[in-house]
């Protein structure tokens, strides 16, 4: 099994040729080639939450264009993936086996969180694809204990990807750029490359740092809402390791990771 956090750019643009989106294309394209060739892909995206875990099971998903205020063209993207209905269902039951509740939804379709990162990895849309939900009380516990939930999927050639933004403040994408802001967001990214890669660090400690990131410097200020970085915490918890990479690119002006298990 591979396991890779990802940030995923703002809506549509990294596929819409936007120049502050380059480096995030050059290190998704590099991690593809990386990766062994998976045989099912499960993603957990920042941009669904339910009051349980929820896994889509359709055969043959839609794609939500959960954006607003983009070119016409934004709302003509494909991706026409098969969903693995075998998959979802093995995922609910790894959920449930820990402990913890899950359901299967066999009409949502998938996110800009799924569909924008993996028409870039693999264009073809060849492999099938399922989409976990976050839980919408965003405990930072409780999706770690997914992610250790996960590690019953044994699988060699299942591809798990936590599809987030290691920095998510809109309001700081949008102002002017300031010595200030980019000390914040550094800082909060040493951390995090720190947490997730640092090999002194044991699986306990990172676990602790994870469950208590907002004492992170700046924490609050890089995630208002932590719904981009708990997919990071899924990973963890499927993983309990020090990443084996960790590549960083500029997204709209800001320094985002990516970390490969």
């Amino acid at each position: 099994m591979t396991t890779l956090f990802l940030s995923h750019g703002g809506g549509p643009l990294p596929l819409l040729g936007d120049p502050n989106h380059a480096e995030m294309l050059d290190c998704l394209t590099l991690l593809a080639r990386e990766i062994p060739r998976p045989r099912a892909i499960l993603v957990i995206s920042a941009h669904w939450e339910e009051v349980v875990p929820c896994i889509t099971s359709a055969i043959a998903p839609e794609l939500i264009y959960d954006y607003y205020g983009f070119p016409p063209e934004s709302y003509e993207i494909r991706y026409p993936a098969p969903g693995s209905p075998p998959l979802a269902a093995q995922v609910a039951d790894a959920l449930i086996a820990a402990g913890l509740p899950a359901q299967l939804d066999g009409q949502r379709g998938l996110d800009h969180g799924v569909f924008v990162p993996l028409k870039i990895m693999y264009p073809e849309a060849d492999i099938p694809v399922v989409q976990l939900s976050l839980v919408n009380n965003l405990d930072p516990e409780l999706h770690l204990r997914m992610g250790e939930a996960l590690g019953a999927l044994v699988s060699d050639d299942l591809l798990v990807i936590g599809s987030g933004f290691s920095f998510h403040n809109m309001r700081a994408f949008f102002a002017p750029a300031s010595a200030e802001i980019s000390a914040m967001n550094l800082a909060f990214d040493h951390w995090l490359r720190e947490t997730c890669g640092e090999s002194a660090l044991t699986a306990e400690q990172r676990r602790s740092r994870l469950l208590h990131w907002t004492q992170a410097p700046h924490a609050r200020f890089c995630h208002p809402r932590e719904e981009h970085l708990l997919p990071l915490h899924v990973c963890f918890g499927l993983e309990s390791r020090a990443c084996r990479r960790a590549l960083g690119a500029s997204i709209l002006n800001k320094q985002a990771s990516f970390f490969l298990w």
